[in-house]
Formats: C-alpha cells, structure tokens, sequence
C-alpha cells in the first residue's frame, strides 16, 4: 500500500531535475501512505513525472521500489495497492520469456500492461489499486482506480499542467494549482456528507471513478470511461439468476468468500483483521481463522458508553473462533483529542463521525500488524442497511396511481413549489421558514413525480438539502437520482443497493477506512468488495439476501456455520460516537467558534439563520447532530487548509 502522485507539464520546460524536485516535494506530503521509502522518475522531454511513497508489503526488498521502469524500458508504473492474483499473471508473462528481478506484484501489473495492454491487464487482476502507467511507445499517460473504488485517485487540470494524485495535498504543493471551492461539489457535500465521484471539492479536480480509467495524451487531452461497470454487472447478475437451492447458494458464496480472503492474506508483514461482532467482519474473521494455520490478529476497541461498545460482542466472537484478539477501550477524551486531526487526515470536507473510532481502531491494529482486513461492503451486497427496509414499506405504502400515496405526492409536490416560488418565506422568522421549506422537500422528495429517489435520497442523506443550507447552492445531482435505474432495477431495495454502491460505498465508507488506515500507516483490505463476490451476490434473488425480515440471510448462513446464532443475534449497530451529546458539552466552545454568528455572516457561505436555528434547537433538546457535524467538518476543513 502506497501513495502516488505526479503531473505532466504541457509547457516541457521544466529541467528533469526541477521535476523531480518538484513532485518529491508532492510526494512527501503523504509520507503517512508510505514510510518505508520514497522514490521518483522523471522524463523531461515528455514533461512527465511520478512521484511515490512506500509502504513495503509484498517484496521488501528494493526489487519493489518505484516507480518502476520495465525490463524493456518502454513504459513506467506508479501504483497504490495490491494484485492479490498476481501469482496468477505471471505464467503467461513467463511464456513470453519475461524474467522477473523480485517476487512484487507492481513488477507483474507493469510487464503485464506492456505485454498485452493496460485494460486487458485490468479486466484480469483482482484487488484493490490506484494506477498511473506511462507507455512511451505512443506516449498516452494512463490512469486507473479499481473496480469498487478501495482506492483513491484524483486528476487535476490546471492551464498548460495535468495533476494526479492519491490525495489533494499533493496537488496543493504544485506551483499551477489553483484552490478554489467548486460550488457543485460542496452542495452535494452539505446534503450526503461527503463529495460524490467525479467531483471534488476544488474546481478542475475530480476523483476518478471506481472501475474508471483515464487515457492523457501528449498534448493532455483527458478521456475517461469505465472499464469495469458495477452498474452493468450487477443487471448481468440479475439477467443470469442463481437457480440453485438454498444450501447451493450458500456453499458457493463461502468457496468465493474463501477464495477472496486467501488472495487477501497474502502478505510479507503481520496481518490481521478489524471484528466488531457484527455479521460482516465476524464472517471475514471466521473464514480467515478457516484457512489460517495459527490464531489470527483480531482487533475491536470498545467506548464507555451505553449504546455505543461492541466490544463485548466482538470478544465473544472471538473467544469462540479462537484468535488471538487484542481489545483496547477508549475514554470520551480519547475520542475528542482526535477531532482536531480530521480536517488534516481527510483532506476533503468529509463528514461521516464514525471516522472517529475508524481512526482509533486503525491506530490500535498499527501498533502490531501492517494489514488488516475489514467487513466493509457487506451491506450493500446483501442487502444489509435499516433504510433497505424502510424504502420497501414506504415504496409499497405510496405505489399506484389513485392511490393515497400518489395524491400525497401531487399535493406535496405542490406544496413545495408554491413555497418556493413565493415570497412567503419572507414574512416568516428566518429558522422557521427554513425548516418549513426542509420539511416541504422532505415531502415532495417521499411523494414527488419520482417517488423512488425523491424518497431514497432523503433516507441516504446526512445533511440538508442546499438549497436550505447554502447562500449560493449549485448542486447537480448525479444520472442515478434522475430515475435512469429504474428500467434495469425496478425493486426498491435492489435500486437502493446499486445506487449505495455507486456513490456511499466508495464516496463515504471507502474514503473514511483509506484515510483512516493509511493516516496511520495501515494497509486495509475488503474481502467481501472482490469483483466476483460482487458478481455473485447480484445473481442471488432477493430471498436469499433478505428473508422474513432478516438482512444478509445468505452472508449470515456461511457466518453461523462457524459461529453459534446466539453470538450475532442482535440489533445492528452503527460504528459511531455520540456526536449529539458532545455538541452540547466538551464539543460546545470548538463548535461555536466554528458557526459564530459572525463568522458565517462574515464568509457568506451558509445561511446564518438556517446553521444558528439548528445550533439554538439542538441545544435545547432537538437532534441535529448529523446537519450540524456536515457544517461544522466543512468550516474546520476551511481552517485547516486556508480557504
């Protein structure tokens, strides 16, 4: 696991020294992904440089060192990640007659995309990784991400200079870039909690997509496609159902799962694995501990707070599988000390506060392994999420026409345009008139012209809608919120699914666990996001993903042929902190100097009187933590980053 960064000067009139000074200098502002070593490449004549940093897993010698050049010397690698099939690749590049200097999988990733190109490379290796390869041959700079976005990778366009890099601090330390906030992008951001991909949260950046890559030429036109599409392998999955009978399903999801978690334990460091006794890790954990010829690493963190430690559960888990497993609880100050990192490690406005104890238990695993695997992805293949079952019942409650629901629609709908539309707002005291219009949307977005989006983009929302919230809102929400999914997933919960892991899975839980891990110097793997799980957990009807009100039916069968039911029977539990407590008492003073009255009014960004309402009614008693914390990690991003 790495870091990569590098830009091409359109201008070539750069010495190759200065360049390589230049994204050294890049590079080491993400020492945190990669402090074993450091390297750099430059070629003066194409205007190209790559910049790295290393944190040494597979072949620890300096055959891995990068970027790296072929044997031939034709083309170049910087690469972020892990090719947990790279043993795989290799006969065929060894019938070629290639001779390989160590055992790493970036060397096989580079030979391979020279022997038979970068996207047939991609279409073949599993794993998790972010990609810049450079083919002199005809010059084209390739970039790439993996298929469901584990790893970050941002492409800049400033003037006469293309930018890449793992993440935004690299690009600030260019002398082209220009930081100034996209307003799109922090409008989606005030409404989800995070910037979605494809944007970022400075203008002429964007995060590539998961599954995409991006060809430059020489002259720095940027093309970028999908080579992976989660969105069309999932309607394939549909088209080709699994016909087999329950104990078939479940036995070839545990081979795939297997097969997953035996390419994820390859490793030339400690491993080990993040258990919070929920279903998804516990399964990761159960299946490691299978193939495992020692107890595994498991590590839970525990706070001393009702409603919020799983660490009882984790350590039965456990106990039962028998691994060897390191328990840490944290106190309520422990937590809060970590609050004035966040702007720095998350480099984006990011708003998602179980970041919070992600970063804790990635520094506890850290402190006696380099790798760690974790449960995430879950929920998104099988179905998993509370709102799931709440998009099913409202969905069913408001379908067909004449029905009660479709009227509710029509007059809500109504009713939130006439609001809008007239001045009424303004004879009415300004927090008031705020909530009045947040509550109108809510309704139209429940019962509007499309029911299914106005509905599910309410339920996946952690913020307000901009357009509340924001002096200038610009938000341009992404084709999948238009209703373009229906056709091809017509069921609530499977449109709701697909759309979690177009946009949540890499935009939020993706982000928060790399940032976290790699802060800390971590490298984590997801088993359960390999392609081919994916792949198979979409051709699944939906009775084995959820049955008689039980998420997860067939990720929870393989989990209960290694653990007893009473260990995992029990409400979901989200990984979080009690945000809305600590806003009213140890966060208090931090927040109030962050959304003063005169501060907002000063910057103009957001609404006074809508921010200083929610702050005043959460005071008193109501809940708004999660609208509150959005503001709030956008102003300490500001502060930190000098916006």
């Amino acid at each position: 696991m790495c870091g990569i960064t590098g830009f091409l000067d359109l201008r070539r009139e750069r010495g190759e020294q200065d360049m390589l000074d230049l994204v050294r200098a890049m590079a080491a502002t993400i020492v945190h992904r990669g402090p074993d070593d450091d390297g750099a490449w430059a070629d003066a004549e194409a205007g190209l440089a790559f910049g790295f940093r290393r944190l040494s897993i597979i072949d620890l010698s300096p055959a891995g060192h990068q970027p790296m050049l072929s044997a031939s010397g034709r083309s170049v690698i910087a690469y972020n990640g892990e090719i947990y099939n790279a043993s795989d690749l290799k006969p065929a590049l060894e019938a070629n007659g290639a001779q390989f200097r160590g055992h790493s999988d970036t060397e096989v990733l580079l030979e391979h995309a020279e022997a038979f190109g970068i996207e047939p490379t991609l279409a073949k290796a599993v794993g998790m990784f972010a990609v810049a390869w450079y083919d002199r041959r005809d010059g084209s700079l390739w970039l790439a991400r993996d298929r469901m976005g584990e790893k970050p990778l941002y492409i800049a366009r400033f003037n006469s200079t293309v930018m890449f890099a793992s993440e935004l601090r690299c690009l600030r330390n260019h002398p082209d870039f220009r930081p100034e906030i996209d307003q799109a992008s922090l409008s989606s951001y005030v409404r989800f909690g995070y910037v979605p991909q494809g944007q970022s949260i400075y203008r002429n950046v964007e995060m590539l997509p998961a599954g995409g890559i991006a060809r430059i030429s020489r002259n720095g036109d940027i093309t970028v496609r999908r080579y992976w599409s989660a969105e069309m392998v999932a309607f394939e999955g549909k088209q080709n159902p699994f016909t087999g009978s329950d104990a078939e399903a479940v036995d070839a999801l545990e081979e795939l799962l297997r097969q997953s978690i035996r390419g994820c334990m390859v490793s030339d460091v400690p491993l080990g694995a993040f258990l919070s006794g929920g279903i998804d890790s516990s399964t990761v954990v159960a299946l490691m501990q299978a193939e495992a010829k020692r107890p595994v690493r498991t590590f839970s963190i525990g706070f001393d707070v009702p409603g919020f430690d799983e660490a009882p559960h984790a350590r039965a888990v456990a106990k039962h599988l028998g691994t060897d497993h390191e328990e840490l609880y944290f106190s309520e100050q422990d937590v809060l000390d970590v609050v004035p990192r966040l702007p720095d490690i998350w480099d984006e406005p990011f708003a998602d506060s179980s970041q919070m104890p992600t970063l804790l238990v990635s520094r506890m695993a850290r402190s006696h392994v380099t790798v760690s695997l974790s449960g995430d992805g879950g929920d998104e293949l099988f179905g998993g999420y509370g709102r799931y079952a709440q998009i099913e019942k409202t969905m069913s409650a408001i379908a067909g026409p004449g029905s009660l629901g479709s009227s509710l629609g029509r007059m809500a709908d109504a009713a939130a345009r006439s609001l809008l539309a007239t001045p009424l707002k303004v004879f009415l005291p300004p927090a008031i008139a705020a909530g009045l219009t947040r509550r109108s949307h809510h309704l139209a977005q429940m019962h509007g012209a499309h029911p299914f989006e106005r509905t599910y983009i309410t339920l996946s929302s952690q913020g307000l809608p901009p357009e509340d919230l924001l002096v200038a809102p610009a938000e341009t929400l992404n084709r999948m919120w238009s209703g373009d999914l229906a056709k091809s997933f017509p069921g609530p919960v499977e449109r709701a699914q697909i759309i979690d892991t177009l946009q949540y899975l890499p935009c939020d839980i993706l982000t928060k666990v790399d940032r976290a891990s790699m802060a800390v110097s971590l490298e984590s793997r997801a088993p359960l996001l390999d392609h081919r799980v994916f792949q198979f957990a979409w051709r699944l009807p939906e009775r084995m993903k959820r049955r008689n009100g039980e998420a997860k039916w067939a990720l929870k069968q393989v989990l209960l042929r290694y653990v007893p039911r009473e260990l995992i029977e029990r409400p979901k539990m989200g990984f979080g902190v009690p945000i809305d407590v600590w806003l009213r008492g140890p966060l208090r003073d931090w927040a109030e100097t962050l959304i003063s009255e005169s501060r907002l009014k000063r910057e103009g960004i957001f609404r006074t009187e809508t921010v200083r309402g929610l702050w005043n009614r959460h005071q008193a008693g109501e809940t708004w933590q999660y609208q509150l914390w959005t503001v709030l990690m956008f102003q300490a991003w500001r502060d930190r980053w000098g916006m």
